[in-house]
């Protein structure tokens, strides 16, 4: 090897000792009759000394380095005097006796630092040069950490890492696909898998009993913080299981990652089924490292004259503890974030809970001082408290107060990464009703179970069924979510006939799955967790393109490599692709 040691695992027990580095040129310093250069590596930084009275040419060799240019040094390790104890190998520092030039380097677009000079778009051009910085070269660490605990815990509870195939069917069902054409098919296509969902179900009825993957997926769909167009998941999958099964099993897994990465314990998971959660929090992620739940207010609030809460489906609202000193200013600030398009609320109702008892809200003209304690006395509040309430249909009114509600959480520092509130969510809705296409859609996917009990259901009142499907959520953040699968075929087609598929379209769609069924399959259930939204939550950050490699941006863009791009006519000729259509 060209190199004896890394750059960052020199200590005083190799003083003494000759050695050879290699790594970038991370900097140089000229001080008169001296030159030190650090290099720096994967491992960490080292400093090496050049002594002009010792070797002349060779310190006016160094002193020609360029920022990153690549070099392997030659030394012999002696006690640094002035220590620098932020680094790995401060005690120590390398008298240089070689050095050898391997690559020179242009100046890079921006500082090679963990507090660089570069924005966001510059650094995810450069990404190459981006992954050398120390922030996110530990990230990337830090992912493969979290890959290799994945792997041990699932290892140990019997699970088997099986692939499944890229390039697959489409389906109706989801977000949108991306899709590739086939050139020995003309005029037809595969898609990249959003998930391997019945890949796994088939192998339950292969008898694999217990599978796992960490798998790529793809899903063409609008892009924020916490989602690309690729992206990593835990896909798991078990035979004869219970919901309880597979909640104990894949809590143990992010209980074993939070220990085994964070040295963190986590609480006992509280289960909050999907109706409380809408009721109380508006959301189906409640973000529970802080209080305040929604108080439904309609028997106090309505036939008062007060036409926006009179005419309102719902008047829900929460109390904001301390929140009382509020200046107007901040009160103003609070009704523009929920009249924001993106929040879509009408207008906000506050009441002030003074310390001397009295009550000041933007209600007075409408609701005397009674009015206003009973309010007080139902949210549970007290002097200094601030009750927050919005009037509206009942949907979107208790969305927006979800969001006002982290809007406090984030405002009063409630929401500290450093804390973790986890839960499960149970007992979602089969069914979602869609009013543009006026048919019901599949709330997770057309393959959950739905409870044994409301099986009936299906065929006299669909939108009542709950189903056998939860999500795991910690700091309002949904990490996974899975179901107990229906097993058998006359089930099955129940719930295709439920979705609108005709017989043949279930049959040309997922025939495959429903003849799989005819042969012994296995009640079986199962889980995929978002792996990148775990590292995020573990590295203490919100946007997971930092724990990726090389990420798309928001426009689902490689700006490094300027894709997705055109290809060539020839190409579209040999596809059967004719774009002028």
């Amino acid at each position: 090897m060209l190199r004896t040691h890394t750059c960052g695992e020199l200590s005083i027990s190799d003083i003494d000792n000759e050695v050879r580095l290699c790594g970038w040129n991370q900097k140089s310093r000229d001080l008169g009759g001296m030159t030190f250069i650090d290099i720096r590596d994967r491992y960490g930084i080292t400093q090496v000394v050049f002594n002009m009275d010792v070797d002349e040419g060779l310190c006016k060799k160094a002193r020609k380095l360029g920022r990153e240019y690549v070099i392997c040094v030659e030394g012999k390790v002696i006690e640094r005097s002035n220590k620098n104890k932020k680094l790995k190998t401060g005690d120590i520092e390398i008298i240089a006796k070689g050095l050898k030039i391997l690559n020179e380097s242009k100046t890079p677009p921006f500082t090679i630092e963990d507090n660089t000079d570069g924005g966001e778009d510059l650094r995810m051009q450069y990404r190459y040069l981006d992954l050398r910085r120390g922030p996110i070269k530990r990230n990337i660490e830090l992912r493969h950490q979290v890959l290799q605990e994945t792997r041990k815990y699932l290892d140990r509870e019997g699970f088997l890492d099986i692939e499944t195939p890229s390039l697959i069917k489409s389906t109706p069902e989801g977000a949108r696909d991306f899709v590739v054409p086939s050139r020995m098919n003309p005029g037809e296509f595969y898609a990249l898998p959003q998930s391997p969902q019945t890949f796994k179900q088939l192998l339950m009825v292969s008898g694999f009993d217990k599978y796992f993957q960490i798998v790529k997926c793809f899903r063409d769909e609008d892009l924020r913080a916490d989602r690309q167009p690729e992206f990593t998941q835990i896909d798991c999958e078990m035979s004869f299981v219970e919901q309880a099964d597979v909640l104990q099993t894949f809590e143990g897994l992010i209980k074993h990652l939070f220990a085994a990465v964070k040295n963190i314990s986590l609480d006992e998971f509280k289960t909050i089924c999907y109706d409380e959660a809408m009721q109380y929090y508006g959301t189906d992620k409640p973000d529970l490292r802080f209080g305040m739940p929604f108080k439904e207010m309609n028997e106090l609030c309505q036939n008062n004259g007060f036409n926006v809460f009179d005419k309102a489906e719902l008047v829900v609202g929460f109390n904001a503890n301390g929140c009382g000193t509020y200046s107007r200013k901040n009160l103003d600030a609070l009704t523009n974030f929920v009249i924001r398009p993106q929040i879509g609320a009408k207008g906000l109702v506050y009441v002030k809970c003074n310390e001397d008892g009295s009550y000041k809200s933007s209600v007075d003209k409408f609701f005397d001082q009674n009015a206003l304690a009973n309010w007080a006395k139902a949210m549970n509040a007290k002097e200094g408290d601030l009750l927050l309430i919005l009037a509206g249909t009942k949907g979107q009114t208790r969305k927006a107060l979800g969001e006002l509600r982290l809007e406090i959480g984030n405002r009063e520092g409630l929401r500290d990464n450093n804390k973790f509130a986890p839960l499960w969510i149970t007992d979602f809705p089969l069914l979602d009703w869609d009013e543009e296409e006026n048919r019901w859609n599949a709330m997770h996917h057309p393959f959950t179970s739905p409870k044994e009990e409301d099986i009936p259901l299906m065929d006299t009142d669909p939108g009542k069924v709950k189903a056998n499907a939860y999500d795991m959520v910690i700091n309002g953040v949904e990490l996974g979510g899975g179901s107990i699968r229906i097993h058998k075929k006359t089930l099955q087609q129940k719930m295709f006939n439920c979705l609108g598929f005709t017989e043949e379209e279930a049959q040309s769609q997922f025939g495959f799955l429903l003849n799989a069924f005819e042969y012994g399959a296995p009640p079986h259930g199962g889980i995929a967790f978002g792996f990148d939204r775990i590292t995020a939550m573990l590295g203490g950050k919100e946007s997971i393109r930092e724990f990726i490699a090389f990420p798309k941006n928001n426009a689902g863009r490689d700006v490094m490599l300027n894709t997705p791009s055109a290809i060539s006519e020839r190409q579209l000729k040999e596809l059967g692709i004719n774009l002028s259509c």
